[in-house]
């Protein structure tokens, strides 16, 4: 059977098929948590009476169990309505199943040039200044590995410490729809641990059940940038906390709390 150049195929308004280019690093059978949280987002975005003057300011992920690769259900609802903000929770579930993975987002009403425009910090180097850089080693050929590009600034996969990869999808969101700024970011935040990994992959775990991400500014074109850098208390409790950047600059900030444990 062919695969479809994209992370999902729509089945209808609220129901996806996962392909193989969801798969992440760690398990054949669940997704990265990249395109499901982009899949969220843009639901957010999406649903039907959305307001076309607002926009997502904050979305926050909990992702209660790993997300399979397999059919999918979307929902959303309004949680609370009002003249300049509103928050809506999205699910994701598998067919005829629980939610796996929940999103709440704040949208915040806009309008053009209705207050002065502040840059929060200079541009980063863009991504045309470095070469490609590659996933770190994955037993398995097609995944969210083989589906985006990245190219480091600073650090590496296989490199441990603060990192700022660029990062830019290769396949379709959804298949045969248009791939938004938006998903790009959504797509690229939850790298945000892996990028800036502070510990051995092969001796330690450190997974992240929750994904923060707050937007001062509508994202542009198809590069998303994550600049991370990671905590990690004795204890085993992390923090990978991130800049988001566009080629025109910051455009706001990700958070992952993480687990941390040796591997068994």
């Amino acid at each position: 059977m062919a695969i479809s150049e994209a992370f999902y195929e729509r089945v209808d308004a609220g129901r996806f098929l996962a392909t193989e280019y969801t798969r992440g690093p760690w398990d054949p059978g669940s997704q990265h948590a990249g395109p499901p949280a982009a899949l969220l987002g843009r639901a957010v975005e999406e649903r039907e009476g959305a307001r076309s003057d607002m926009r997502i300011a904050r979305i926050t992920y909990e992702i209660l169990r790993p997300v399979p690769i397999g059919p999918l259900e979307v929902t959303t609802s309004v949680l609370r309505a009002g003249r300049s903000t509103e928050v809506v929770e999205a699910a994701l579930a598998p067919a005829g199943g629980a939610a796996v993975m929940l999103a709440r987002a704040l949208r915040i009403r806009v309008a053009e040039e209705a207050v002065p425009g502040v840059a929060p910090a200079p541009r980063l180097p863009p991504p045309g200044e470095v070469g490609p850089t590659p996933f770190f080693p994955v037993p398995w050929e097609r995944g969210y590995h083989s589906a985006m590009e990245t190219r480091f600034t600073e650090g590496a996969f296989m490199a441990l410490g603060p990192g700022t990869c660029w990062m830019r999808m290769k396949v379709a969101l959804v298949a045969g729809e248009e791939t938004r700024p938006l998903d790009r970011v959504l797509v690229a935040a939850d790298s945000g641990n892996g990028i800036s990994s502070v510990m051995d992959f092969g001796r330690y775990v450190f997974v992240n059940s929750d994904l923060s991400v707050h937007l001062h500014r509508h994202p542009a074109g198809e590069w998303a940038c994550v600049e991370a850098r990671t905590s990690v208390d004795a204890a085993g409790i992390g923090l990978a906390d991130a800049r988001l950047h566009d080629e025109k600059g910051p455009i706001g900030r990700s958070a992952q709390s993480l687990f941390v444990a040796p591997r068994p």
